[in-house]
């Protein structure tokens, strides 16, 4: 593809980064305030990204991400991961903390997050409380609420092998629901199929169990009274971000965050390659600055194999030239729109800039290679 390092280019070591940082954005070596300033509950949420499967870790079916999200709120966790409104109360009285939701399904939506109707669909919450007495005060509250929605109807069932997992099912309608304590947290399953065989519901709730209880084992929560602690951005990824100004940044899942591989998973139209893809080439993490990406890898072999791989499964994208004098840079353009992508490698790291135009797109590509060269 144009823009990679052919012979005659100049390599990274031969390059004057002093040359490039007149394109307006800062490009020099720059630290984020090593504390959360108030968002440390957030980052943790941010961190609890790696504590959830990706759903086609438990069915290799279930390959169609629907995105994954911190919940920072209890209105998040009623109003956008759409557990039901009854565990308002006891996540309010139970002092929850801070969340992250994955939602995964066999097809996909037929419009902006609206479900096709013949698809199955498992929806995983990861709900953080401040103690293990009170994950298991909620977990018992979350489901005997639910439950008592359709107190006539509604039918508990039992996994041997997770003892501790309350669900229920209403044999009538094609869904599950699971509240499981873990240590400090609740799993919050939500399945729906196509029709309300129980042996398929409950063989879904086993394998995603199966796949997300060794998540959680594996995940150190961060101490209740260490939360405000967290460091703001503790490998430099987001300071090797660009972002047209560094003032006023706070950790934002959205707009400034900060995560370990499973968000690049999490939202992928085939999780299963996307997986892979970061498997290959050892992305351990990423950072997203409003239209900006960051992305670690082993080594800058990954690092371009990535970029090729990132590539390969997007759709109606043309290639472009590459900004002149910058190795190891691709770039592309939307076939039936004028959006602008460049991918800049540089060592282990992948920094990924967007625009309207081609002109803006070399620009912020020429400054993201200044910036990771000026970031060592």
């Amino acid at each position: 593809m144009a823009g990679c390092a052919q012979e005659g280019t100049p390599t990274a070591a031969e390059i004057d980064v002093r040359t490039l940082d007149s394109s307006g954005y800062p490009v020099d070596r720059y630290t984020y305030d090593r504390t959360a300033n108030g968002g440390g509950t957030v980052l943790e949420g941010m961190r609890m990204a790696d504590a959830v499967v990706p759903t086609v870790r438990a069915d290799s079916t279930l390959k169609v991400g629907r995105g994954g999200i911190v919940l920072n709120s209890v209105d998040d966790v009623i109003d956008v991961s759409h557990l039901s409104s009854t565990a308002r109360p006891v996540l309010e009285n139970r002092g929850f903390m801070v969340g992250f939701a994955t939602s995964g399904a066999d097809k996909p939506d037929i419009a902006e997050d609206k479900v096709d109707p013949s698809a199955t669909t498992v929806t995983i919450r990861l709900l953080r409380f401040p103690s293990e007495d009170a994950a298991k005060l909620a977990a018992r509250e979350i489901a005997d609420a639910d439950f008592n929605v359709a107190l006539d109807q509604n039918r508990k069932l039992t996994l041997a092998e997770y003892p501790d997992a309350l669900i229920h099912w209403r044999p009538t309608v094609p869904t599950i629901g699971v509240a499981m304590p873990r240590k400090e947290f609740v799993i919050s399953l939500f399945i729906v199929r196509t029709t309300p065989d129980q042996t398929q519901l409950m063989s879904l709730v086993k394998k995603t169990l199966d796949a997300e209880v060794p998540a959680v084992d594996a995940f150190t929560p961060t101490p209740k009274d260490s939360i405000a602690q967290l460091p703001f951005d503790p490998d430099r990824m987001l300071a090797r971000t660009l972002v047209d100004s560094r003032d006023n940044r706070t950790p934002d899942a959205d707009a400034f965050g900060y995560f370990g591989p499973n968000m690049l998973v999490h939202a992928a139209n085939d999780q299963g390659v996307r997986q892979r893809l970061v498997d290959s080439t050892g992305m351990d993490l990423m950072a997203n600055a409003g239209d900006g990406y960051m992305f670690r890898t082993t080594d800058q072999k990954a690092g371009n194999d990535l970029v090729s791989g990132l590539i390969a499964i997007l759709e109606g994208v043309e290639n472009g030239p590459a900004p002149d004098g910058i190795p190891d840079s691709k770039c592309i353009h939307n076939s039936k729109n004028t959006a602008y992508r460049c991918y800049v490698v540089y060592k282990r790291y992948v920094g990924v800039v967007n625009a309207d135009n081609e002109t803006d797109a070399h620009k912020m590509a020429t400054a993201q290679y200044a910036l990771l060269a000026n970031s060592l």
